[in-house]
């Protein structure tokens, strides 16, 4: 233990911090951007938070005072509100057709999500073959019957134009999937222009 007095050793503390705090004062200039930066976005949540808790209050207790009313607005209509058969539209009796099972049918670039029976427009005319359809031996090693879009896309790039060709074929002659069609028609002129 020292023998000095009181206020010699604060003094010296005080001296001996200060050149302490002096000495990192590069390392505390470079932080201190940072260190204020974030004390000022706490605040700023801080304030929205007690702010956002300040308009929950107000909102609870003016709904005490003056209870909100359960009527629904004249043009508002929900499914549940109509029967199977009639619907409105802008204040129009509308008819949508209704299957059996209870589905809409619906038309144009919603019969994409339709279960087939709303199509419109035909179906493109498939190649009708003679007999039952041999796949081509590149269709069974790649188990193409069971490939999705995506997975055939991945596996083209691999593939000859004579096997694109195969597959475009007993495609046209089995399931005609247009998308499965453009993939293969585009991949052969892709390759067929190099």
């Amino acid at each position: 233990m020292s023998s000095a007095p009181y206020g010699v050793r604060l003094l010296v503390g005080a001296a001996a911090t200060a050149v302490e705090e002096t000495l990192r004062l590069p390392q505390t200039i470079l932080t201190y951007p940072m260190t204020v930066a974030s004390q000022v976005a706490q605040l700023f949540m801080k304030v929205q938070q007690d702010m956002a808790e300040l308009v929950n209050k107000g909102d609870e207790t003016l709904e005490q005072l003056f209870p909100p009313k359960d009527e629904q607005p004249e043009w508002a209509t929900f499914d549940e509100d109509l029967d199977d058969t009639e619907h409105h539209l802008n204040g129009h009796d509308i008819d949508i057709p209704i299957v059996d099972d209870g589905a809409r049918l619906t038309e144009g670039r919603f019969a994409l999500f339709s279960d087939g029976a709303a199509d419109t427009q035909p179906a493109p005319a498939k190649a009708e073959p003679a007999g039952p359809v041999q796949a081509p031996a590149i269709a069974d090693s790649l188990d193409y019957a069971s490939l999705t879009l995506a997975q055939l896309r991945a596996r083209l790039t691999s593939l000859k134009v004579a096997d694109l060709q195969d597959l475009l074929t007993y495609e046209n002659l089995t399931k005609a999937r247009a998308p499965f069609q453009t993939l293969l028609s585009n991949r052969i002129a892709r390759a067929t222009a190099k």
